[in-house]
């Protein structure tokens, strides 16, 4: 029996199995195809697989590093064989993301030291964000935490109301204001509640544009500087969604968002409509930026917390 299935319960085990289950098929196809006739791991097992890892979203670069990593061991080990590559690549990914600071958590916790902690949300519109942030505000209630939602994407009022939306779901306070307010000022406003509420956890919604990048980088430094007014260390983390099904376009979002502001974890979701999840190892392996979350459904209880050892698990299953 694996080591894995102790991690996580039977249930978001097989969430996240079945939220993967496009990706792995479609990976697995293409391996199956690079082996075909090969009984031992050679030069053209190695640029077939490393064709299969770039065409499955895993980036060319840290394909680069997986192939070789599986060179050393053929060097090593003398011989392969192609029966063999499934355990390799799973043992080289595990080992790859091992490296980088991601995955260790199994659960939604905040650090205990924090007594209101600030979560500030950035990502472009349409991956995912609001759902993501009303997704959090339930999994940290269910953990007896108090919950302050801020709507501070006043740039859109759909994004507004999607909020107001999910807060009444969740039935979380939120603070907000009207479309074309000042987004320091209504993130001002939400900590100020927040703290007089002796809130536990507070997320912050900002506006999704990348268009000019000067723009959301002066934006996002001023809502920063104000919840410093009244939080002295916030925001405590500041996350990004990405989504997964847009593979490569993930990564250049991460490239964007990275250069406009202080990213300190990630969130990648719609993983369950997409067979691009390998770009889950390559964002991990690239930014050196942890993977907090991912999304594997669209339940509300399908947001989860991103575990290394699962996710290779269920992908290589």
């Amino acid at each position: 029996m694996s080591f894995f299935k102790n991690i996580f319960s039977k249930e978001k085990k097989e969430t996240l199995d079945k939220g993967l289950e496009k990706s792995k098929s479609s990976f697995f196809n293409k391996l199956s195809k690079a082996v075909a006739g090969k009984s031992k791991v050679d030069d053209d097992v190695l640029d077939n697989l490393e064709e299969v890892l770039v065409s499955s979203d895993v980036g060319v670069d840290t394909t680069l590093k997986i192939i070789d990593r599986i060179e050393e061991r053929v060097a090593r080990d003398k011989y392969l064989g192609t029966e063999e590559l499934n355990q390799i690549l799973r043992e080289e990914i595990a080992g790859l993301l091992s490296e980088t600071n991601v995955g260790e958590e199994t659960d939604f916790t905040i650090p205990a030291d924090k007594k209101t902690y600030v979560l500030m949300v950035v990502g472009v519109n349409g991956v995912g964000k609001t759902t993501t942030i009303g997704k959090l505000a339930s999994q940290f209630k269910k953990k007896g935490l108090k919950v302050v939602l801020g709507a501070a994407d006043t740039f859109r009022a759909a994004a507004i109301d999607q909020l107001q939306v999910w807060a009444d779901r969740t039935e979380v306070p939120i603070v907000r204001q009207e479309m074309g307010s000042d987004p320091a000022s209504v993130a001002f406003d939400t900590l100020k509640s927040a703290v007089s509420q002796e809130a536990d956890v507070v997320i912050i919604d900002t506006a999704g544009r990348l268009h000019n990048k000067v723009n959301l980088m002066n934006e996002l430094t001023k809502i920063k500087r104000v919840m410093q007014k009244v939080v002295e260390d916030a925001p405590h983390d500041v996350l990004l969604v990405l989504d997964g099904s847009t593979g490569q376009n993930a990564f250049e979002q991460a490239k964007q968002f990275t250069k406009a502001t202080e990213v300190t974890s990630l969130a990648v979701t719609k993983l369950d409509g997409t067979a691009k999840g390998g770009v889950v190892i390559g964002i991990s392996d690239q930014f050196q930026i942890p993977v907090k979350y991912i999304g594997v459904g669209e339940g509300i209880d399908d947001l989860q917390v991103f575990n290394k050892h699962e996710f290779v698990d269920s992908f290589f299953k």
